[in-house]
C-alpha cells in the first residue's frame, strides 16, 4: 500500500518508504510526455497550423529538463520541510482512505488556486511563473517552462499538511496536479461536455488563462477544478481567439533566461529605486505597475 499507517512516522520511517516508491513520477512520465509533444509537433507541421518554432519547443524542452534536475535534487529536502510541518505542527492526523485522498486532492487544488492567484498579483512570486506564460506558441512544450526555483511556492502548500494530511499523500496528489496540467496545454482538443468544462480545467477553459488578450488577463486560475475562478469571480468564458505570451516581448528563448530575467529586472528596478516605498513596489507591487512598465 501507499499509505500504510495512519499515524505519524519518524523521518527515518519516512526515508525508508521514499527509497521503496518513486517519489519523482514527473521523472517517469517524462518519456509519454515527449511522445505526445513528437506527435503534435508532427501533425502541426502536416497540417501547417504553426503551433511550434524550434527556438521555442527547444527553448520549452531546455527548461523542463532543468526542472526536473533540480526537482530531483531537492525532493529530499522539500519532503522533510513538509514532514516536520506535519510531525511537529499538525494537530490531528487524518486517516490514509480513498475519501481522504479525495478530499486531499481538493484541498490541494484550494491552495494550488490561491498560490496560482498570488503569482499574477505580486511580482516576487510572478518572477517564478513568467517562465511559464513566455511562450508566444501554444503547444504541449508549454506544460515544460516550470520555473527552476518553484520551490519556494511550498509555503502556499503548507497547509495541506497542516490540518492532517500525509506528507507521502500530499507528494502523491502534487505529483499528480502537475502532470494533471501537462494535456491543457493544447489547442487541438475541443471543448468537452459542457458538465466537464463547468467543472474541470480542459484545454478549452485553460488556454484562455494564457492570452494576452486584455479581457484574459488574470483569469481562469484553476489547476484541476475550474469552479475555484467561478467561486471567487476570476472565471472567463472562452470566446475570441487568445494571442499567446505577454504583453512585454520576451528576447530570448534561452533556458536560464527565461527562468531568470523577471529576477534580473526586479534586482535592477530595486536598486534604481530612490525610496523605500519604490523599492517595495519594484518587488511586491502587481507585475507591470513598477514605473509605468506595461502589465503583463
Amino acid at each position: 500500500m501507499l499509505f500504510e499507517s495512519a499515524t505519524k512516522m519518524s523521518w527515518e520511517d519516512v526515508k525508508h518508504w521514499i527509497e521503496a516508491h518513486p517519489i519523482n513520477v514527473l521523472t517517469i512520465a517524462a518519456p509519454v510526455m515527449l511522445f505526445f509533444v513528437v506527435l503534435e509537433y508532427w501533425y502541426s507541421n502536416r497540417k501547417n497550423l504553426n503551433l511550434y518554432t524550434k527556438e521555442g519547443m527547444w527553448g520549452s524542452i531546455g527548461v523542463g529538463v532543468g526542472y526536473l534536475i533540480v526537482t530531483g535534487a531537492t525532493n529530499l529536502f522539500t519532503f522533510y520541510v513538509v514532514w516536520l510541518a506535519y510531525y511537529y505542527m499538525a494537530p490531528i492526523v487524518l486517516p490514509n482512505t480513498w475519501w481522504s485522498f479525495l478530499l486531499c486532492l481538493v484541498f490541494y487544488d484550494f491552495c494550488r488556486y490561491w498560490a496560482h492567484r498570488i503569482a499574477h498579483e505580486q511580482r516576487f512570486w510572478w518572477a517564478s511563473h513568467i517562465t511559464h506564460h513566455s511562450s508566444d506558441h501554444y503547444n504541449l512544450t508549454v506544460s515544460f517552462r516550470l520555473c527552476w526555483v518553484d520551490q519556494i511556492k511550498l509555503i502556499f502548500f503548507v497547509p495541506v499538511v497542516l490540518i492532517g494530511f500525509d506528507p507521502r499523500m500530499f507528494f502523491w496528489v502534487h505529483q499528480i496536479g502537475v502532470l494533471y496540467q501537462f494535456w491543457q496545454h493544447t489547442d487541438l482538443i475541443p471543448p468537452l461536455p459542457k458538465w466537464i468544462e463547468a467543472v474541470m480545467v480542459t484545454p478549452t477553459n485553460h488556454k484562455v488563462h494564457h492570452g494576452k488578450n486584455e479581457r484574459y488577463i488574470d483569469v481562469n486560475y484553476g489547476s484541476m477544478f475550474i469552479f475555484w475562478d467561478k467561486m471567487f469571480g476570476t472565471y472567463q468564458e472562452p470566446g475570441e481567439k487568445p494571442e499567446w505570451g505577454v504583453k512585454q516581448p520576451i528576447r530570448s528563448n534561452n533556458p536560464f533566461y527565461l527562468v531568470f530575467h523577471e529576477y534580473v529586472d526586479i534586482a535592477r528596478d530595486f536598486f534604481h529605486a530612490k525610496t523605500l516605498k519604490d523599492k517595495w513596489k519594484a518587488v511586491f507591487g502587481r507585475p507591470g505597475d513598477y514605473e509605468g512598465v506595461e502589465k503583463f
